[in-house]
C-alpha cells in the first residue's frame, strides 16, 4: 500500500506584486470591451488604441472611480449559491492523473504522477469545496514510512478551500456550467507555495531544487491563472496554469491531466518527441464554432454569444495567416480580422511578436502576451488562452481577459469543429 506523508501546510498568503513597470499613463474611463469579441485561434490583446496621458491626480481619480464601480456592481459579479453548488458538483470525486511543467517555449521540463481528492462540506451558502493533492515522490527520495520500503510514497497538500467568500474575493471564477469549463485567478501565490515549493516539487533543506530539472517560479508572481476544460468524450479534464513573473513575463506553463475514478492515467503523447510542424498541423484548416463570453460586474455582468469561423493557413513564404469571422447571435454585428504570425520551434509569435503561443504536446497550446507590461502600456486589455484539441475534428478554447489594471474583464469559452 502506498505510504502517505501527511503534511498540513498553511503558509501566509503572498500578495503578488503589481506588474512592473506600471505605465504612468491612464485612461479616464474604464477600458471598452467589444460586445462580441473576435479572438483568433491564437488570441492576442485587442488593440483598442493608446492609453491617454493623465496626471497623477487624474490617475488617482480614475482608480477611485473604478473601485466605486466595482463596489456598486459587486452583487452582479458574485457567483450565485446555485452556481457555486454546480461548480462544486463538477469538481467532486477522486482524480488520478499527472502534472507537467513546460518552459515558455513549450518544451517539457518535468512530469509527475498525481492524485486529487475533492469533497465538500456544509449546506446552502455555507458549502465549501475541499481539495487534497497527492504527489508521487521519485524512487530516489523515498524513505521507509509505515514499514513500506518498496511502495511509492505520496506527499499530501491541502489546497485553499472554495466557498462563497473565496470564490469572488480571491479566486474570481469564470464558470460555464453547461460547457463544463472554468477560469480561476489566484490572487495569492498560495497554490505555488503549497505545491511547487514543498516536497518533491520544491527546494530541499540545502536549497537545491528537487527534481533537478524543475524550475521554481517567482515567489511573488504577478499572475497565476488556471483554465480548466473537461473532455467531450470521457470523464477527464485538463487544467492549464499560466505563471507570469512580477514583470509580466511568462515564466512557465503547468498542465494537469486528470481522470475521475480511473486508474493511474498515462497522458497522450506528453513528450518532446513531436517536432514543431507535427504540433502545428492539427490546427491548420477551417474551424467553425460558437463562443460564449461572460463579463465581470465592473464590465456589465453580461453574457454575449457569437458564431465563429477561423481559418489558419501557411502562405508561400512560410508565414501563418489566420482569418477570423465572428457574428453575434442575431446577426447584428459581424467582424472579420486577419492575423499574421511566424513560427520558431514550438513558439508562434503574432503581430510582430506582441502575442505568443506555445504549442504543447497532446493537442494543446497556451497563449499570452510576450510582455504583459508592454501590453498594458499600449493596450487596454490582454488575454491568456488555453486550447485543447482532444480529437482531430473537435477542440475547446478558454480565454481569460484582463484590463490594464489587472482586473478580470471576462472569460470566453469556444467550442469548434473542423470542416
Amino acid at each position: 500500500m502506498a505510504a502517505l506523508c501527511s503534511i498540513s501546510i498553511s503558509p501566509p498568503p503572498l500578495i503578488p506584486k503589481p506588474l512592473l513597470p506600471i505605465p504612468s499613463s491612464s485612461s479616464p474611463h474604464p477600458p471598452p470591451f467589444l460586445a462580441n469579441p473576435k479572438k483568433p485561434l491564437f488570441s492576442r490583446p485587442l488593440k483598442t488604441g493608446p492609453i491617454n496621458s493623465a496626471s497623477p491626480s487624474s490617475s488617482t481619480a480614475t482608480a477611485t472611480a473604478t473601485a466605486a464601480a466595482a463596489a456598486e456592481d459587486e452583487d452582479d459579479e458574485s457567483m450565485s449559491i446555485d452556481a457555486l453548488h454546480r461548480f462544486i458538483h463538477l469538481n467532486l470525486g477522486k482524480w488520478t492523473g499527472s502534472f507537467h511543467q513546460f518552459d515558455p517555449e513549450g518544451t517539457l521540463m518535468h512530469s509527475v504522477s498525481t492524485k486529487l481528492a475533492v469533497s465538500s462540506y456544509g449546506e446552502d451558502e455555507l458549502i465549501s469545496l475541499i481539495q487534497t493533492l497527492y504527489i508521487k515522490q521519485p524512487p530516489s527520495s523515498t524513505t521507509s514510512i509505515a514499514g513500506d520500503a518498496y511502495g511509492p510514497e505520496w506527499y499530501e497538500y491541502k489546497i485553499k478551500e472554495t466557498n462563497m467568500f473565496t470564490v469572488d474575493k480571491y479566486q474570481q471564477i469564470g464558470f460555464f456550467p453547461k460547457e463544463k469549463a472554468f477560469s480561476l485567478r489566484y490572487q495569492t501565490a498560495g497554490m505555488l507555495e503549497n505545491v511547487l515549493r514543498q516536497g518533491v516539487l520544491g527546494e530541499d533543506d540545502v536549497e537545491e531544487e528537487s527534481p533537478k530539472n524543475l524550475k521554481i517560479p517567482s515567489r511573488r508572481p504577478s499572475i497565476v491563472c488556471e483554465n480548466c476544460l473537461y473532455s467531450l468524450e470521457k470523464d477527464m479534464r485538463a487544467r492549464a496554469f499560466h505563471i507570469l513573473d512580477p514583470k509580466g513575463i511568462v515564466e512557465m506553463f503547468l498542465i494537469f491531466i486528470e481522470e475521475r475514478g480511473g486508474a493511474e492515467l498515462i497522458p497522450p503523447s506528453f513528450d518532446n518527441s513531436e517536432d514543431n510542424m507535427s504540433r502545428l498541423m492539427p490546427y491548420l484548416g477551417k474551424w467553425e464554432g460558437h463562443s460564449v463570453t461572460k463579463r465581470s460586474g465592473v464590465y456589465g455582468a453580461t453574457i454575449a454569444e457569437a458564431d465563429t469561423i477561423s481559418v489558419l493557413e501557411i502562405d508561400d513564404e512560410g508565414q501563418l495567416i489566420q482569418n477570423n469571422i465572428s457574428t453575434s447571435i442575431g446577426g447584428d454585428v459581424t467582424n472579420n480580422i486577419q492575423w499574421k504570425g511566424t513560427m520558431s520551434n514550438n513558439l508562434i509569435k503574432f503581430d510582430d511578436g506582441d502575442f505568443q503561443v506555445a504549442l504543447l504536446p497532446g493537442g494543446m497550446y497556451m497563449g499570452c502576451p510576450s510582455d504583459v507590461a508592454k501590453s498594458i502600456a499600449e493596450y487596454y486589455s490582454f488575454h491568456l488562452e488555453f486550447c485543447w484539441l482532444e480529437s482531430p475534428k473537435k477542440r475547446q478554447r478558454l480565454v481569460r481577459t484582463y484590463d490594464k489594471e489587472g482586473m478580470v474583464v471576462s472569460s470566453t469559452y469556444f467550442s469548434e469543429t473542423k470542416l
